[in-house]
Formats: C-alpha cells, sequence, structure tokens
C-alpha cells in the first residue's frame, strides 16, 4: 500500500484540470494509513476517500462461470444455429466443444481458475487434431489439464520436490571445486 507521501501526490494530481484516473485494489479493512498514526478504512486518507468510489466484487459463481465460458465460446451466426449448438463453437479461436466439454470446462473453471480454464481450450483444440476430431472432447481437456499446470498444483509439486531441487546451497568450506590456497 502506499504511504503518506505517495497519497499527498495522488491529491495534488487528482486536482490537475487533466486529472489521471486512478484504479486501486484493496481487500483490507480499516487499517493504518502507512506513515502516520491515523487508522482508516483501506488505509486511504479520508480527503482521497472522499474523491473515491468504491466498487465491490464477488467471487464468480458456478452459473457466472458457464455464462462467461457460453458468451466467449458462442457461435457468431445465432440465426443460423441450432439452439442447442449455441454453445459448442469458439468465436475467437475457432473451436468446437461438446456439451460434455462444456461442463467439465465450466468444473475446471471453479476448481482452479476462469484464465487457466480458457487457456486450456487451445491446447485441447491441438490434442483434438491430432487425434483427428472435430469437436474437443472431455477426454482432450484430461489430457491438456495432465500437461500444464494450474497455480495450486504447481505449488504442491514445487512443495514436494523442494529437497530435490536441481540448484542447492552448498556450503563452500566442503565444496570441491574451490581453488587451493596453499
Amino acid at each position: 500500500m502506499l504511504d503518506i507521501e505517495c497519497f499527498s501526490f495522488l491529491n495534488r494530481a487528482l486536482e490537475n484540470e487533466l486529472s489521471p484516473l486512478v484504479i486501486m485494489a484493496s481487500n483490507r479493512g480499516t487499517a493504518t494509513i502507512r506513515g502516520t498514526k491515523y487508522r482508516s478504512p483501506h488505509g486511504l486518507p479520508v480527503d482521497l476517500l472522499d474523491r473515491v468510489l468504491i466498487v465491490t466484487t464477488q467471487p464468480y459463481t458456478e452459473e457466472d462461470l458457464q455464462q462467461i465460458i457460453q458468451i466467449r465460446y458462442a457461435r457468431s451466426s445465432y440465426l443460423t444455429a441450432p439452439l442447442l449448438d449455441l454453445r459448442s463453437r469458439c468465436e475467437e479461436e475457432d473451436v468446437s466443444l461438446t456439451e460434455e466439454a462444456h461442463a467439465v470446462l465450466t468444473s475446471m473453471a471453479t476448481q482452479t481458475t476462469l484464465r487457466y480454464a480458457l487457456n486450456l481450450i487451445s491446447c485441447a483444440q491441438v490434442l483434438a487434431q491430432k487425434r483427428k476430431a472435430e469437436k474437443v472432447d472431455v477426454e482432450d481437456l484430461r489430457r491438456g489439464y495432465s500437461y500444464f499446470m494450474d497455480e495450486k498444483r504447481s505449488v504442491q509439486w514445487l512443495k514436494e520436490q523442494q529437497g530435490s531441487l536441481v540448484f542447492e546451497e552448498v556450503d563452500e568450506r566442503l565444496d570441491g571445486d574451490t581453488m587451493d590456497s596453499s
């Protein structure tokens, strides 16, 4: 978080005729303003707090994720597409999804992140093309999931491999590669 001097600079910049648009994110409640003894909401000085618009955010629900995936991967020609096939085509990446793959993708987005699930589509498309399939299926998504780790699995793997990493701290006195000074 910024200190009181940075907030003073921002206040002065916001008073300018060509003031910038400043976007800040905070998950702090009432906190001490850095550089002072005072506490205020989000650790912001009161004069700056009077000028801000606070927008609360909520985590996505499973229905939200499903709608985002539907919007992102909806067919571009709504008039000619059958209603059931509306979710099966990715407009931006030209990828076809089966209904089961769409459900699994939504489940992956809830367990990992939406970004990871959406990026997994490109990998799954390559895997589907390799097996000469027209649509990305659950099998392709699962294979892609096994090839590329999300953040949680990556952290878990690093914790498991902590003792056997390639780079280790070495005691210089015991290192045999040091030059003999005698």
